[in-house]
């Protein structure tokens, strides 16, 4: 799959990814400080899957309505490297496809998937 990493994604995340052939454009490594609207821009345009801990996409794609390929919103502050990992990967092997053109959240506790 391909995906867009924000700079707010932990690098583990996206070596992991990238460990098991996903394609990982990372924001840090390419465009830091961007926008977060050209973040999303990026992501729409390469129709990549966001990948991001900052919950201010939400408010872009639900209250003003910014288009969205998909986007994975990671809330696992309390989790170690290793622990947000293995969700993630899990996350991705399990929904895949689903995850484009959805808002996705993932929790210590659960997985939320919304269709834009």
């Amino acid at each position: 799959m391909n995906f867009v990493a924000d700079e707010s994604l932990d690098a583990p995340i996206i070596l992991a990814l990238r460990k098991e052939s996903h394609d990982v454009f990372s924001i840090s490594e390419s465009s830091p400080q961007i926008a977060d609207e050209a973040v999303l821009k990026i992501a729409n345009e390469q129709n990549r899957i966001l990948l991001t801990s900052d919950k201010d996409f939400g408010e872009l794609v639900f209250r003003l309505q910014l288009v969205s390929s998909g986007i994975v919103l990671l809330r696992l502050p309390q989790l170690t490297n290793e622990e947000k990992v293995s969700l993630t990967l899990k996350l991705v092997n399990e929904f895949g496809e689903k995850l484009q053109a959805s808002f996705s959240v993932i929790t210590a506790n659960k997985i939320r998937i919304v269709s834009l």
